[in-house]
């Protein structure tokens, strides 16, 4: 989207002090640079968007790549570190009547802001935007400062009581609004951080103005769609000229144009579109945009515009709160009228230090096309992503479903953290509800299920929650009424209190997270699976970037706990995953890894069939499954995880059997009841066409061909195109191939029972997919 406004980027120059709680009452009182120099604090060079601890080893204030070894950890007298970032600017010549806001698109996250020696405002939020009005406080030079206060000391100005849970390093997190990673989780290292992580800006705003707009899609079908444009303006008088707002909109041959009179501040603009380009998510059409200009008009000349990008189309959740006993239940997309089989990713942090997401962002919306997934789920404990994130997701069909930012607790439920929240929300809302792309807002990740394995769902309902079932459902009534919204993921609902977890229809499937095909994944009662995941190695050449070499091997050690995640050294908040890591290369291969390669090769190859057999478990049951989140795509850190690619975007070998797994396209050996002589081979199709393919299935350790044949894959389900022999005594793989209009395709099924040779595991992938390992 694109503002008008005449802008001045504040992205060099900068400085930074840094000096440990507590301050001298005079430190406190620094408002300018020559304030800190006087005290005796050095200033060094900063960049901006940044974070503390890159520009402190930038600076030569420490030592080593914090991601390497146990380094993070040696950081954690940062945080209780007060920060100070100075900048020095030309201010513009007044523009007219256009008012200067400075804007902080991220502060971490206690900040109070100077200008010229004097103060302009305050934050406590790392995770919305900042607006400070500078009428009447530029000069022809300027010197901008932020003073940010250590959030591990701020923290403690703040109480909770024993109904607030959180993770065990997290308890400080409850009520101060950072990402609640940055305290330590199983994927993040603990890293509380402080700076200007996201871009800092001056803008001179006209007095008169679009202040707020949304354009919504009413109703859509091939022929007609009917919109609506919502728009909020600024110092209009409708009275004093004659004020107009006029929207057009191009996609191709397809156009619209409408103008309306301004009656008041606010307003609401209906029009109709014939014939219009529909946006569609990925596998089901074109992601069509319109580009949309937005005119305020005064006495027929233009004042200001809006320049954005605009999918019409309409997105519906259907769902029921759980399953009942006859199976009966909902959990179900629709893009314009149309069900849709998800596939998807879980979206967590980028980076442990969020000044660097943007850097990434390319990288890794690459290997979302590359995985073909339709929708990524941007979970609780991250920021919420840049407008970037979001117009990629909408160019390309991906749809998302965007948690709002909490994770695994039970918050405060007091009238002041409700108002934080409402704040919160109702800038993100503003901010992200008119991508195309947004399918889905959800309450929050894991706090209605946090009741159940806190012990505490006998004494707190989850619907009890008044910041998910009252804060947040009231900003979306104002903000953005017809957005599907759901509570809590998973959701516990009124009716499915007391039910079980595994009767929700839809459900985050950890469980013991030992071998893949034991019942808890394959009699999963859930429609849907918002997260499941699997642990996989990196390569042994990412290990050595970031694991010294005297504790490569044997494992476990500290290094390898601390990049398990383990976050906080000698307190075993997550130290199974290593041990875990090797229990599941013994479910499957019945040996304990000898070496670094070979914990690495096994693990990946471990990694790689659980995922490919939750995808098509998933796709194989169509309908009756109706979608699947995986658990994820890449690692904000270097760890051993569960991601398919690394810090280092090395790919696990999963990555491509998921690749493999998730085209349109695919056949599976659909594995039966355990008392069932054969198991169903089945085409998964998942486009709106019947598709005839040739198939064959041979069985690599004889290499003979079992069958093979021609059918028509039906659209948009599972067809069943032959019956294999089930024999579990009987160890074997087979190699299933076959052509079709979309192209050719190939993949394998791994028979039997384990615990399977190594060795002879490894050759018979190779004989199935030759080069494809």
């Amino acid at each position: 989207m694109t503002f008008p406004s005449k802008q001045l980027t504040l992205d060099r120059d900068w400085r930074f002090a840094v000096a440990s709680d507590p301050l001298p009452d005079a430190l406190g009182r620094c408002t300018t640079e020559s304030d800190l120099a006087r005290l005796g604090l050095t200033l060094h060079e900063a960049i901006v968007p940044g974070n503390i601890e890159l520009d402190m080893l930038r600076a030569g204030l420490v030592e080593g790549d914090p991601f390497f070894g146990m380094n993070i950890d040696g950081l954690r007298s940062v945080e209780r570190s007060h920060v100070w970032y100075a900048c020095r600017f030309n201010g513009a010549p007044k523009q007219n009547d256009a008012r200067p806001v400075l804007v902080l698109e991220g502060v971490d996250c206690y900040a109070e802001v100077f200008l010229n020696g004097q103060p302009v405002g305050s934050a406590a939020n790392m995770l919305i935007p900042h607006e400070f009005d500078l009428g009447g406080r530029l000069q022809e030079k300027n010197e901008l400062m932020v003073h940010i206060r250590p959030s591990l000391i701020e923290a403690q100005n703040h109480s909770c009581g024993p109904g607030n849970v959180a993770q065990p390093s997290g308890y400080d997190s409850l009520r101060v609004r950072k990402a609640p990673h940055m305290y330590g989780w199983d994927i993040m290292p603990r890293a509380l951080s402080a700076g200007l992580w996201r871009p800092v800006r001056v803008e001179w705003r006209p007095a008169q103005r679009i202040d707020q707009y949304f354009l919504t899609t009413r109703s859509a079908t091939a022929n007609w769609a009917d919109e609506a444009l919502w728009y909020r303006l600024e110092n209009v008088d409708p009275l004093s000229a004659r004020f107009e707002i006029e929207v057009e909109g191009t996609c191709g041959p397809s156009t619209f144009c409408k103008r309306d009179l301004v009656l008041g501040s606010s307003g609401r603009v209906g029009f109709g579109v014939d014939n219009p380009r529909l946006w569609w998510s990925r596998g089901r059409g074109e992601a069509n945009l319109y580009a949309v200009t937005m005119r305020l008009l005064r006495d027929g000349e233009e004042i200001d515009r809006r320049e954005f990008r605009h999918g019409i189309r309409t997105i519906e959740l259907r769902s029921t709160e759980f399953m009942d006993e006859a199976g009966n239940g909902e959990f179900v997309f629709l893009v314009n009228g149309e069900r849709v089989f998800i596939l998807g990713t879980n979206w967590v942090p980028l980076d442990a230090y969020h000044s660097r997401d943007a850097e990434r962002l390319d990288a890794a919306i690459a290997l979302l096309d590359e995985a073909g997934c339709n929708m990524v789920r941007c979970w609780g404990g991250n920021v919420y992503e840049s407008d970037r994130f979001f117009e990629m997701c909408d160019e390309r069909g991906v749809l998302v479903w965007q948690d709002f930012a909490m994770a695994c607790s039970l918050y405060p439920q007091d009238d002041e953290f409700a108002r934080q929240i409402e704040i919160e929300a109702r800038a993100i809302v503003r901010r992200l509800r008119n991508y195309a792309s947004l399918a889905l807002w959800c309450g929050d990740n894991e706090c209605d299920e946090a009741t159940v394995w806190t012990g505490s769902e006998k004494t707190i309902n989850p619907n009890g929650n008044r910041l998910t079932r009252e804060v947040l459902p009231r900003v979306l009534r104002d903000e953005d009424p017809s957005r599907a919204y759901l509570p809590s993921s998973p959701y516990i609902g009124p009716s499915a209190v007391g039910k079980g977890l595994g009767n929700l229809s839809e459900q985050h499937l950890w469980g013991p997270r030992r071998y893949y095909k034991t019942a808890f994944y394959k009699d999963s009662r859930g429609r849907f699976a918002s997260e499941i995941g699997y642990h996989g190695s990196p390569s042994v050449e990412s290990i050595k970037k970031f694991i010294s070499p005297d504790k490569l091997w044997p494992i476990p050690n500290d290094e390898w706990l601390l990049h398990a995640t383990s976050p906080i050294p000698g307190v075993n908040v997550s130290d199974y995953r290593v041990e875990l890591m090797r229990s599941q290369i013994g479910d499957l291969f019945g040996c304990k890894p000898e070496s670094l390669e070979e914990f690495a090769r096994l693990s990946q190859c471990v990694q790689a069939e659980a995922k490919k057999f939750f995808i098509e478990l998933f796709r194989s049951k169509k309908w009756a499954k109706t979608g699947i989140i995986w658990w994820n795509l890449v690692d904000g850190w270097p760890q051993f995880s569960d991601a398919v690619v690394d810090y280092y975007y090395d790919k696990k070998l999963a990555f491509d059997w998921i690749v493999r797994a998730q085209r349109p396209l695919h056949l599976v050996v659909r594995e039966q009841e355990p008392g069932s002589k054969v198991h169903d081979v089945v085409a998964c199709n998942d486009t709106r066409d019947d598709v005839a393919l040739t198939y064959s299935l041979r069985s690599v350790s004889s290499g003979k061909i079992v069958f093979a044949g021609d059918a028509i894959a039906a659209a948009d389900s599972v067809t069943l195109l032959s019956e294999l022999a089930r024999d579990a005594a009987t160890q074997d793989m087979y190699a299933i191939e076959w052509e079709s209009g979309l192209g050719s395709g190939r993949s394998h099924y791994l028979a039997g029972d384990p615990p399977f040779e190594p060795a002879m595991y490894l050759r018979w992938l190779d004989a199935a997919l030759p080069g494809g390992r």
